[in-house]
């Protein structure tokens, strides 16, 4: 528990004296998302946070922090409420002192790197991590005052699309390990070429602890040809790397290899099928090993990994094969779930039901181009939906139809899909392309986030 004096301490705030001793576990920006204990952060967004501490009050909330003393609510008053949120979780972070953490960040994959590696280190550690996609300014000081005292290590996973924010989320949590899953071409209409964004993910140096340690992807030369002056591991498909893979087989549900490095040789099953998440595995390890985690016992705990959300989500219903990957989409997540469309095998066609890739500035065009050629090596029938996927359905030829809304693109797909077919869904989340797999195939109750286990040899 976290007391209002203590926490104004550490931002700077002002609390009436009769509140002092008030205290909290845990915060909340939504009134609607209250629990008893926590405090309630007024932010000034679309709506004025301020105008729902009554509510957030009458769920159960503690305290409030917030820009203006309310009459008769115990508050901490701050000049901003969202830099007093991130000032009160920094000074959490540093009171925590038994625990360490790991900060990780990339272009795709965060996510499901964040929970692979939770899901490596929990094997030995008493772990908490990011929950959900919690990895901005708000999420990131939500998810570690979230942690408990006696958590032995903290993964927070870190996002960011303009140059500068992900330096300030890093100085907050200021990571004992900080890994880099890859560099690719998110948000590059913000950061103008694949070397800003390799500078912008580099920005999660700049809060690592002094002896502390970079685990880096040494497949990407941009990360190598950076040569951070901190300690620096590698990890990779490349035999330079510190921690790389071997003997890969790559499966319809899960993906199979030897983990090699630091004079060991480890067998490793990870329930999600790409060559892209046996490198998403090698991070998580290699973070996990410099945790003081054993290799072995890493591989034991990626056994028992579960993603979170649309991302990679494979699964079969009602006669379909699914690959559920709405979450987010750019070239290289497209070209990694078309790869596992083209490789899993069934008797029916495979058909890529895709959306347009965001926040590609000068790039969209040719980006949807590349990714229409590769659907059409991949696919049997692709139909695609949104302005930009009429560049992607131009390239992959009489494959392909282009469809101007999810109405129209679910009843083609109603009309052309037959059980034997294998179904991958995969948009930027703005494109909501979940919609139109949730009309086709309700979820049913027993496989929501259920994944296929690890078939045996």
């Amino acid at each position: 528990m976290i007391t209002l004096k203590q926490a104004a301490a550490w931002c700077g705030g002002a609390v009436l004296p009769e509140y002092e001793t008030v205290a909290f576990s845990g915060v909340e920006n939504d009134s609607r998302n209250m629990k008893p204990g926590q405090l309630f952060v007024a932010l000034k967004a679309a709506r004025d946070g301020h105008d729902f501490i009554g509510n957030a009050m009458a769920a159960g909330a503690a305290a409030a922090l917030g820009e203006r003393q309310l009459p008769g609510v115990p508050m901490i008053v701050v000049p901003d409420s969202l830099t007093g949120l991130q000032r009160i979780a920094s000074g959490w972070r540093d009171w925590l002192t038994a625990t360490r953490f790991i900060g990780l960040t990339g272009s795709v994959g965060k996510t499901t790197t964040k929970e692979m590696t939770a899901a490596a280190c929990s094997a030995v550690l008493k772990t908490q991590w990011t929950p959900k996609n919690y990895n901005n300014e708000i999420g990131v000081p939500r998810t570690l005052l979230e942690l408990q005292p006696e958590t032995e290590l903290a993964v927070v996973e870190m996002g960011m699309n303009h140059f500068g924010e992900l330096g300030r989320l890093t100085r907050i949590a200021r990571p004992d390990i900080a890994v880099i899953t890859n560099i690719g071409t998110m948000h590059i209409e913000n950061l103008g070429s694949r070397e800003g964004i390799c500078k912008a993910k580099l920005e999660i140096l700049e809060g690592l602890a002094p002896d502390g340690v970079a685990v880096l992807n040494g497949d990407e030369p941009l990360l190598r040809a950076a040569a951070p002056a901190c300690k620096t591991l590698w990890f990779g498909l490349g035999a330079d790397c510190d921690l790389r893979a071997e003997e890969v087989k790559i499966g319809p549900f899960s993906s199979a290899f030897t983990a090699v490095g630091f004079g060991a040789r480890v067998a490793v099953r990870v329930p999600a099928p790409g060559k892209h998440n046996v490198v998403n595995a090698l991070a998580a390890m290699l973070a996990a090993h410099c945790a003081g985690v054993p290799l072995s016992a890493a591989a034991e705990g990626l056994a028992g990994f579960v993603n979170t959300g649309d991302r990679l989500r494979t699964y079969e219903q009602d006669g379909y094969t699914v690959i559920a990957d709405c979450y987010n989409a750019g070239p290289e997540s497209v070209r990694s779930a078309l790869s596992v469309l083209r490789d899993i095998p069934g008797p029916g066609r495979r058909i890529a039901i895709l959306g347009d890739m965001l926040e590609l500035g000068d790039y969209a065009a040719s980006a949807h181009r590349a990714a229409g050629e590769q659907a059409a090596a991949a696919a049997d029938l692709i139909l695609a939906y949104g302005p930009l996927c009429a560049v992607l359905t131009a390239a992959a030829g009489t494959k392909a139809r282009h469809f101007d809304s999810r109405e129209d693109l679910f009843n083609a797909l109603r009309t052309a899909a037959k059980p034997g077919d294998i179904l991958l869904f995969k948009a930027s989340h703005g494109m909501h392309l979940e919609k139109v797999l949730e009309a086709f195939l309700p979820k049913k109750e027993e496989q929501r986030g259920t994944y296929f286990g690890i078939p045996s040899e």
